[in-house]
């Protein structure tokens, strides 16, 4: 691609493809809440929907998280709250596959994590993921900002602007499809390459070894079998409900109890 030249590929998509990026008040998944979302949402026939939305998170937000995102508790104090427009977004967000930058570790888990607190239905099961920042880390090991000037030729101005940010991840990721034989054009492909395929929960807790058994992906038990160690040690499975992991990690959890002892 020459320098300063835009990114002229469009990416080829069977279904909705929404690239988003979120401002929290930190990165505790579980904790910490959304106080900005923007998206940009992609359909099959080439339109272009974007949109971003502010709210409430009803806790204070530190001073070091507003230092980087430039959002203060004054800015969101009469936004809604995620729950209150979390029906909207679910509907926004119906038969869509998802897309960003550090993505399939933090954004996607935090705003399911939402999902699931304001109670409102929001199937993960069916998704295809695509993390522009594992691309990047694959192939060149650096950051958004440094992945911007590297693929587009541009410096990224207000980066931590959530529709800044979106819009780099966005422009990075087409001219990636660009720049990378290796690189398939579809969403399934870029989903399996960006490395959700083997993950159970969204957090990374659990996932599949390569016999396609659950295993845990943390603490004492790393690398032993969901099901064998929910046999032989039960408590486990009351200690993981009690404290602080993701509710999507425990809803998995707890679905691959029941499919193996029932009630």
């Amino acid at each position: 691609m020459r320098a300063n030249a835009k990114p002229i590929m469009k990416l080829q998509l069977k279904r909705p493809f929404v690239i988003f990026d979120l401002e929290t008040t930190g990165i505790n998944i579980s904790t910490d809440r959304i106080v900005e979302l923007a998206y940009i949402k992609l359909l099959p026939d080439g339109t272009e929907i974007r949109n971003t939305l502010r709210f409430n998170p009803e806790i204070p937000i530190p001073i070091e998280a507003s230092l980087i995102h430039g959002i203060y508790d004054a800015d969101v104090a009469n936004e809604p709250t995620f729950a209150e427009r979390a029906t909207y977004l679910a509907e926004q967000f119906q038969g869509c596959d998802f897309g960003g930058f550090n993505s399939n570790k933090f954004d996607f888990p935090m705003l399911v994590e939402a999902f699931l607190r304001a109670e409102v239905p929001f199937d993960t099961d069916n998704r295809k993921f695509v993390d522009a920042q594992r691309i990047f880390h694959m192939m060149e090991q650096r950051t958004l900002s440094a992945a911007y000037k590297f693929y587009c030729q541009k410096d990224l101005e207000n980066a931590h602007s959530a529709m800044a940010d979106t819009q780099a991840t966005y422009e990075v990721l087409l001219a990636q499809l660009d720049r990378y034989e290796v690189l398939q054009n579809n969403i399934d492909f870029l989903n399996e390459f960006t490395g959700r395929s083997n993950a159970v929960d969204l957090a990374g807790r659990m996932v599949y070894n390569d016999k396609k058994v659950a295993v845990f992906n943390f603490g004492k038990h790393k690398g032993k079998a969901v099901l064998e160690v929910l046999k032989t040690e039960p408590a486990y499975y009351q200690w993981i409900m009690d404290n602080d992991f993701p509710l999507e990690t425990k809803r998995k959890l707890t679905q691959l109890k029941l499919s193996q002892f029932g009630k």
